[in-house]
């Protein structure tokens, strides 16, 4: 959408500035340029989280293939890039030696890398392309787990906020600590203009409340009271539950897992919960089923006792084949609501979100190595960032989100709608089918514009509500703009 210079055009011309400035420091230039190619670059999101957050399971429920974590590299500070490629392949990227490519094993479930002859340390990236359509418009990263050093600073977190684009920040419970890693992201200009990178997760969601039969509904729960934080508004755009665990089940579930599932369910539930109390029960405990203990070691790994007990009351109520059980657990799971925010928020924004990158590189070059004339490209980004109406589209849907505007449903979700949190594109954004003509997108954009101007101009409406409304309307005036330049 077109409203003035666009912020992609804004954030190229201010690091070509950049270069000049820097143009007899090489390393310096040789940064802007990496910055400058990003630009053009797959959108880069970073999984992160504390220890056993469920990131790599995390990871593999957005992929729907088991390919993290790479064996040797867990606990380890090496980042894993997943990329798209032609045939799986791995190279590994250290501090002391060459790149070198590394032996992979594809198998049935995911892939196998060979890290023998590496010694603790001495790895920093692994990059692996594997083919799969998940990959094609993203670049996903698994991490180490992030924290706190006794400098209270974040060094996983700062990695990853200068490398990644956009974040999926899992937390179990969003406690204090989570936050204050998060926190570090606000320590430059950017950051604390423009926190709209960060989608947290409520991972582990399949563990709330002891991992009774209700926990997913309570995780949800959980989350729309936290999402009434007034801390996260400037941490990230929205927060979500989900149990990577479940999502993956639903995603690779075979025909033989449904077997013997179903074999399960069809054991008297006075039969069967006993043996569902602990995995030692289950895995060692005489269930009378022509079911060995290696298999059902296996779907105890693949779902957890919650997500056997949750499976076990699906198919008795209704899900009789593979796909149907597959297609509730993915839901329930959360996996579906997630891959949606993460369409709306961070993929469909790409450009908003590698730009807004550049912006954050450029401001800690100029913060690191000052000198004449820096002052003024530092005026040039907070420039951008106070004109950028990419950013406040992206913080209106957060304030919306927790309904603090006080805006009724019904406004409420034609504000979201129409500044691109339904999707971006035109028909989206205003509400109609795909296939409209121009003429009735511009009455419908029109029409809207007129509303939400009069909105703006109300002097009965809180002032918050009035300057929501000033951005709904510009994102309207900008529609018509791109309508007027033959856009659709």
């Amino acid at each position: 959408m077109t409203i003035g210079l666009r912020l992609d055009e804004a954030v190229w011309g201010l690091l070509q500035q950049a270069i000049q400035h820097y143009r007899n420091n090489p390393r310096a230039t040789d940064h802007l340029r990496h910055q400058l190619a990003r630009l053009e670059q797959p959108l880069r999101i970073a999984i992160a989280g504390p220890w056993r957050s469920g990131k790599s399971t995390l990871l593999n429920a957005i992929m729907g293939e088991e390919v993290a974590p790479v064996d040797g590299v867990d606990g380890s500070d090496v980042f894993t890039w997943y990329e798209d490629g032609a045939q799986p392949s791995a190279i590994a990227y250290s501090t002391s030696h060459p790149p070198q490519e590394l032996t992979v094993a594809k198998s049935a479930t995911g892939m196998r890398v060979d890290l023998v002859g590496w010694r603790a340390g001495e790895l920093r990236d692994i990059v692996v392309q594997w083919p799969t359509r998940t990959l094609r418009q993203v670049t996903l990263i698994d991490t180490p787990a992030t924290g706190l050093d006794e400098q209270g600073r974040a060094p996983v977190m700062e990695r990853v906020l200068r490398d990644a684009d956009a974040v999926l920040y899992l937390t179990r419970d969003g406690r204090d600590s989570d936050l204050r890693v998060l926190e570090t992201s606000r320590e430059s200009t950017v950051g604390q203009a423009a926190a709209v990178n960060v989608i947290m997760v409520r991972s582990r969601a399949d563990e709330t409340g002891g991992g009774r039969i209700d926990g997913l509904l309570t995780a949800r729960q959980l989350t729309r009271r936290q999402q009434r934080d007034p801390r996260l508004d400037a941490l990230c755009v929205t927060v979500v539950p989900c149990s990577g665990l479940i999502g993956l089940a639903g995603r690779i579930l075979s025909e033989s897992d449904f077997a013997a599932l179903a074999a399960l369910a069809q054991m008297p539930r006075p039969e069967l919960d006993p043996h569902l109390l602990t995995a030692d029960r289950f895995v060692r405990g005489n269930v009378p089923l022509r079911l060995d203990a290696e298999a059902r070691a296996a779907l105890l790994d693949r779902l957890g006792l919650f997500g056997l007990r949750l499976a076990t009351t699906l198919i008795r109520t209704g899900c009789d084949s593979r796909a149907k059980l597959s297609a509730e657990l993915i839901r329930r799971s959360g996996l579906t609501e997630l891959r949606g925010s993460m369409a709306r928020l961070l993929i469909d924004r790409r450009d908003t979100l590698k730009s807004r990158s550049a912006l954050a590189a450029v401001e800690a070059l100029l913060r690191a190595d000052p000198g004449r004339g820096t002052d003024e490209l530092l005026g040039r980004v907070e420039q951008i960032l106070v004109g950028a109406h990419e950013f406040r589209e992206l913080r209106l849907l957060a304030a919306l989100r927790n309904s603090r505007l006080g805006f009724d449903a019904e406004l409420a979700a034609e504000a979201q709608r129409l500044v691109g949190g339904d999707g971006v594109g035109l028909a989206a954004r205003l509400g109609i089918e795909h296939d409209a003509t121009v003429q009735r997108l511009w009455e419908v954009a029109t029409e809207a514009q007129w509303r939400w101007r009069n909105r703006a101009e109300d002097p009965l409406l809180l002032l918050a509500q009035r300057r929501g409304a000033q951005v709904v309307a510009r994102s309207c005036e900008g529609m018509l703009a791109e309508l007027a330049e033959g856009g659709r």
